[in-house]
């Protein structure tokens, strides 16, 4: 039976949508092609008619969740005044319910550590979607020059990033709480430039040497 081409184009998209959400859940080998083709309602055997290896899938895959990502950031961020987005950006990232929902949430502390291990191809695409994302946070950063922002957007998405992954990491209890909080002052510092993390550490003098006393020169 042959399906038009609107048809396959949203056969298609259901796979990457499902894939998008498992692949977070239980990492880029945690789940099968059957699986993945399963959960779209689809058998096994169709799925290299939509994608050329598993690999273009997860590609695809990591790519849609970051732009959802992107459009849920906008969405909330335009409705804001300029002087609130950056606590918005920090707050939500570092709650609990980003937490405790990794299907849902973003594709770079639920997948990063594994794609730095993929091929080279993997990799890129990988790169290019994390730089869209600091250049979308970048705009948010106001009153400095572009690369003043950049720079502070690529520090907080580290800290958020890092932060989110220890938290996932202790569970949901006070611990973990106590992480995200300590995450939240650290990248809404970095972000707006203040706190010891943005300035420049003052140079400890050097040890010079003791002047030698009478006794010690004897």
């Amino acid at each position: 039976m042959r399906y038009s081409p609107e048809h396959k184009a949203e056969t298609h998209a259901r796979i990457v949508r499902k894939a998008s959400v498992r692949l977070r859940e239980r990492g880029a080998h945690g789940v099968g092609v059957a699986d993945l083709m399963k959960e779209a309602g689809l058998t096994h055997g169709g799925f290299y008619a939509h994608f050329d290896s598993r690999e273009a899938l997860v590609v695809e895959a990591f790519g849609y969740a970051i732009d959802r990502s992107m459009e849920h950031w906008r969405k909330l961020l335009d409705q804001l005044p300029p002087h609130k987005r950056l606590a918005a950006i920090v707050d939500g990232y570092l709650s609990a319910g980003h937490r405790d929902d990794v299907g849902h949430g973003c594709a770079v502390p639920a997948l990063g550590a594994e794609i730095a291990r993929e091929g080279a191809k993997t990799r890129k695409a990988f790169a290019a979607k994390l730089e869209e994302l600091i250049d979308l946070f970048a705009e948010y950063i106001v009153d400095v020059p572009a690369r003043t922002a950049r720079k502070r957007a690529s520090a907080m998405l580290a800290t958020l990033t890092g932060t989110l992954v220890m938290a996932r990491l202790m569970g949901s209890g006070e611990l973990s709480d106590d992480i995200l909080s300590s995450g939240r002052e650290v990248a809404l510092a970095v972000a707006s430039g203040g706190g010891p993390a943005a300035k420049s550490p003052a140079r400890a003098p050097a040890n010079r040497p003791a002047k030698r006393t009478a006794a010690a020169k004897r």
